[in-house]
């Protein structure tokens, strides 16, 4: 309507005899904002092309509206960006329940299934599917129609719901509290770091194991949770935390190269990739004749289409859409959006970021997505396939870059035989201990190998601990179910079990995790006894540059992984002296010590997190937890699992992931501050983290 009826319009002065267009409100798009370029992270060199924030400008006397409200400071975040006049720009995606698809309503039935579109579209057509690829919290009420579906609900059914928003807003917003992310300024949001893109995904990775715990803790069957990294990630975009929201040519702050990721909406939160389901991203700026155009800034190449990306250095890509995901009828592909950024990116040659998915996991189609650096797009052409015209677009990637895809090519090669390992000395450290075998590699020097000491798998004691009162274990003839009030190791462990279906830890921040014991009835599968059984990635003891022998891992690691257990002979204060520890610490972990915490604690947390003065040696006897270096930034942290029996209580020192790692990256925790620590000699930290104390005991 380009008209305005109101009581101040003069009489006559319509002309009523015009047929006006009126839509439902219902129906009506949101308007996206002109451009507003946006310069790169302070201390970095301005990249080629610069990008688009969420916010402004917008008309003199129009205010900003969600989710494109202006910043908490609008005068301070101006100052940092500068207007290039950039129209038709495309901001980064909004949270995902700020968009949704009117219902279509079929005869007898209530909400109708949005129609599929091709298999990948653009971001805000990605955002459209609600029901099959977005989360949207019971507290979004969903439209007006729908409301007598929710009339037809019982009352205890909403309060239930209410309940269980309340519930997941609060877990949210004290995690947010901890990591002290509940006010994220605006700098941040724009431009990340390390730190804030790790932290970011930390967090991320808190709320979605605890939502899993939660909905399993409600007798939910294993694996059927849908989507908590969806239900994460809304949560933490509705509330403003996110990093790198301006679309940018080149690297992003924060994001290194080899990184991994196991969830998309991981790269969305930290703007490697903002499209959640789109595996082009893209944004309006000028060429180099200052005319209008779009260029591609990251594609993810997953094997949704044909692309060609066996070569390390070059990726052939193609373009998206020309499938019909219902019916499977192929139709041209169209020269728009996605497609037309990566044809204008090679008369423009900016750098475009390159994911690659790789299929790796427990089920079919589980993928990781690895970040493999900046390509150039060097020529586009269109090929047939079935009839029908395909774009295909050649990447090359530029030269003189971190190794990321071809260290995952390279590590296959050695599990399948095809190549060798160079460096080895022992194929099986472990002597077939382990069930599966752990090189010992060195391609740096000549040295042949560690001390003598004798591999075992698990802690030897002598005799356990005394428990103050007896434990029978549970009684489970099958696997102990999350939520089963029935079970006692449910029980010990607050009514939840602390690990996933797949073995991942649930229950982050606890002081001390029960598995199941000899005493208990249920299975050694039973997925309470995770670190009962054995490593299960491929690990390679390796020499160091400076830091002697280290270990890390041929598989990725998720965060919140079991990795191993430090096994060793239990020692006692008094016997240092008499073993000969007390020149040589480098094999003894101390429980008693003081550990920096995953996770921001106030003073009343106490600071041992063992309930017994456990110190185990691993000089003699050990495993590979032995060669962990120590870390100021560490990826590994430790957790005491208690086993009891009875009377008897058995303790084992667990070590599980804080965060993804790749393959072949070191493993590392703190070792950290002795009580008597006047007393220990301090030795020079070689870390080389930007957190580094510079020493540690």
């Amino acid at each position: 309507m380009e008209e305005r009826l109101d009581s101040s319009t003069p009489a006559g002065s319509v002309d009523k005899s015009r047929v006006l267009d009126v839509k439902p409100i219902r129906y009506l798009v949101p308007i996206f904002p002109n451009s507003y370029g946006m310069s790169m992270a302070s201390g970095q060199q301005a990249g080629q092309f610069t990008g688009v924030p969420l916010s402004g400008p917008f008309p003199s006397g129009v205010q900003p509206f969600y989710p494109f409200a202006a910043p908490h400071n609008p005068t301070s975040a101006q100052n940092h960006y500068t207007d290039f006049g950039f129209d038709g720009s495309i901001p980064a995606p909004a949270p995902l329940n700020s968009y949704r698809t009117p219902s279509t309503r079929g005869k007898g039935r209530g909400r109708g299934r949005p129609k599929r579109r091709a298999f990948e579209e653009d971001e805000y057509d990605d955002l459209h599917e609600t029901e099959s690829h977005a989360c949207v919290i019971h507290n979004n009420v969903a439209d007006a129609k729908d409301s007598d579906d929710l009339e037809r609900g019982s009352r205890s059914g909403r309060k239930a719901m209410v309940s269980g928003s309340l519930q997941v807003d609060k877990l949210a917003n004290d995690i947010l509290m901890n990591f002290r992310l509940l006010e994220f300024d605006d700098f941040r949001r724009y431009n990340g770091d390390r730190d804030t893109v790790g932290t970011i995904l930390l967090v991320l990775d808190l709320i979605r194991r605890k939502l899993t715990q939660l909905e399993e803790s409600k007798g939910v069957a294993p694996g059927t949770v849908k989507r908590p990294d969806l239900k994460a990630t809304n949560l933490l975009m509705t509330k403003g935390v996110r990093t790198n929201v301006v679309k940018r040519s080149g690297h992003v702050p924060g994001v290194e190269i080899g990184d991994i990721f196991f969830f998309r909406m991981e790269m969305c939160l930290v703007g490697l990739h903002t499209p959640s389901m789109a595996g082009i991203d893209y944004m309006s700026t000028k060429n180099s004749d200052q005319e209008d155009t779009v260029v591609a800034v990251s594609v993810v190449s997953s094997g949704g289409y044909d692309d060609d990306g066996e070569d390390s250095n070059v990726l052939v890509y193609s373009g998206q859409g020309g499938v019909q995901r219902k019916d499977g009828k192929l139709f041209d592909q169209k020269l728009e959006r996605g497609n037309l950024a990566l044809q204008k990116s090679v008369h423009c040659a900016n750098d475009v970021r390159v994911i690659r998915g790789i299929n790796y996991g427990p089920t079919v189609g589980s993928k990781i997505y690895v970040y493999d650096g900046l390509y150039n797009v060097q020529e586009s052409w269109t090929e047939k396939k079935s009839g029908c015209n395909v774009f295909k677009y050649k990447l090359v990637r530029i030269p003189g870059q971190q190794e990321a895809f071809s260290v995952w090519k390279s590590i296959q090669q050695w599990k399948d035989g095809t190549a060798p390992r160079g460096g080895v000395i022992l194929p099986d450290l472990t002597s077939g201990a382990e069930s599966l075998p752990v090189a010992l590699v060195n391609d740096v020097d000549r040295e042949r190998g560690p001390a003598h000491f004798t591999y075992i798998r698990s802690l030897k004691y002598d005799a356990p601990f005394t428990a103050s009162k007896p434990s029978s274990g549970c009684h489970c003839s099958k696997e102990c179910g999350s939520g089963d009030s029935n079970c006692t190791c449910n029980h010990k462990n607050d009514g939840s079990l602390p690990y996933s279906s797949l073995g991942i830890l649930l229950t982050e921040g606890r002081q001390l995790i029960y598995e199941c014991g000899s005493a208990c009835g249920c299975p050694s599968t039973c997925r309470n006894r995770i670190s009962q059984a054995g490593i299960k990635f491929r690990l390679e003891v390796f020499k160091t540059k400076e830091r002697g022998w280290g270990l890390r891992s041929w598989d990725p690691i998720r965060a919140g992984s079991f990795i191993c257990e430090y096994a060793g002979d239990i020692i006692k204060n008094s016997e240092t002296i008499d073993s000969g520890y007390e020149n040589d610490d480098s094999y003894i972990f101390d429980a008693t010590r003081y550990f920096p915490p995953l996770q921001p604690e106030d003073d009343s947390t106490p600071s041992s997190k063992a309930p017994f003065p456990l110190i185990i040696s691993a000089k003699y006897n050990g495993n590979v937890a032995r060669f962990m270096n120590h870390s100021c930034s560490p990826n590994v942290f430790w957790l005491p699992v208690l086993r009891e029996s009875n009377y008897e209580s058995y303790l084992h020192i667990c070590f599980l992931a804080i965060r993804h790692i790749p393959p072949m990256q070191e493993l590392t925790f703190d070792y950290g501050i002795a009580p008597d620590k006047q007393d220990r000699v301090q030795k020079k930290c070689l870390c080389g983290s930007s957190k580094c104390r510079g020493y540690f005991f």
